[in-house]
């Protein structure tokens, strides 16, 4: 038997997953994305021999980031969120990317997948009928609060997360006080010619600049606008965290 979500401190807590391609692949199938596209390790972001490993073209990152009260990023997240509203106005169909908020504990995983293949390109390679097609239509029209219930409320989420998370390789980091690992999952997609930060720890999404048509979020500038910041933020910071990780969605290889 999965282990089951637990109620802690009032809240809805999910079992942590691990940033592997096995894990995502099974979730992201039970969800509904097409089997032609699977999740892939990136295993260098600068290394041409390595970068090769991985299908082009790249439809979305999810990655993991140090999280800690110290580290760069979060000072770098507070100074950027400190004078955006509360609640996040978003909604309908001319909104440039679909992003939902986390309520729900040790979920961040499971939300950056949803935020990869709800937006971008992916999003055009769901399984009609599936859980991730139906929460695309039925979250577009909603606020930031009621696209939040939606994944807080769905006993289908949370199976299928608690159905993977023993799926993997390498031990659970150990937590904190407050129950956290000191790292946190970021989804990158492009949307609209423009690379988005998306993460339900956030505000809202954020647009960190502009891709050709011929550009994924694989090459090297959407790298420098994206992950490729908050580890040049960590490393100017003399911090020596660096524990990033990445995964890739790309074509299915055989």
């Amino acid at each position: 038997m999965p282990p089951q979500a637990e109620i802690i401190n009032g809240k809805k807590t999910f079992t942590i997953l691990e940033n592997n391609p096995e894990v995502f692949n099974a979730l992201s199938l039970k969800l509904g994305l097409s089997p032609d596209w699977q999740w892939h390790d990136v295993y260098s972001f600068t290394e041409t021999s390595l970068l090769s490993m991985v299908p082009r073209p790249v439809l979305a990152l999810l990655v993991i980031i140090p999280l800690t009260p110290a580290s760069a990023w979060k000072l770098d997240r507070d100074a950027e969120d400190k004078d955006k509203p509360a609640i996040y106005q978003g909604k309908g169909p001319d909104e440039p990317v679909l992003w939902f908020t986390q309520t729900i504990g040790n979920a961040c995983g499971s939300i950056g997948m949803i935020h990869c293949l709800l937006n971008g390109p992916a999003s055009e390679h769901l399984v009609p009928g599936s859980f991730l097609a139906r929460l695309k239509s039925e979250a577009v029209d909603l606020g930031m609060n009621e696209r939040a219930k939606l994944l807080y409320d769905s006993l289908e989420l949370e199976e299928a997360h608690q159905s993977v998370a023993e799926i993997g390789d390498s031990k659970m980091p150990s937590l904190d006080a407050e129950g956290h690992t000191g790292q946190h999952f970021v989804a990158f997609v492009k949307g609209g010619g423009k690379l988005w930060e998306l993460e339900g720890g956030r505000k809202g999404p954020l647009e960190r600049g502009s891709l050709g048509d011929d550009e994924d979020v694989l090459g090297a500038k959407a790298i420098e606008l994206g992950i490729g910041r908050v580890i040049e933020l960590e490393r100017a910071s003399g911090g020596g965290d660096l524990r990033f990780s990445c995964i890739a969605l790309a074509k299915k290889v055989e």
